[in-house]
């Protein structure tokens, strides 16, 4: 079994930072890439990072291209998401996802619960 536990969502004005964790145990911690992804109320599941465990290379979604960081400790069970200039769009329920890599949630086959960003304007 593997698990994933967000942590670090929240209120934020516009313009503002957050720093969402996510930490892995069990399973997880073989796969492939870490990503985020982000829902809202009726639409797709929309891919935000994703980092690959062992090169460390990073891939980002091209609404937050620029402001979001993502990146691991040296363990790589520990993922973050450095997410700067927030826009309310960026409003959302953020998740952490363990799988293959890819801009696809199918890709992936452990999430976190999710954690709420909501961001004022």
């Amino acid at each position: 079994q593997g698990q994933l536990v967000e942590s670090g969502g929240g209120l934020v004005q516009a313009g503002g930072s957050l720093r969402l964790s996510c930490a892995a145990s069990g399973r997880t911690l073989s796969w492939y890439a870490m990503a985020w992804f982000r829902q809202t109320p009726g639409k797709e599941r929309e891919f935000v990072a994703r980092i690959f465990r062992t090169s460390g290379r990073t891939v980002y979604g091209d609404a937050v291209q620029g402001r979001f960081a993502i990146s691991g400790n040296n363990a790589m069970n520990t993922v973050y998401l450095q997410m700067n200039s927030l826009k309310p769009e960026d409003t959302a329920v953020y998740y952490c996802a363990a799988g293959r890599g890819g801009a696809a949630p199918p890709n992936y086959d452990y999430w976190g619960q999710g954690t709420q960003v909501t961001v004022s304007s």
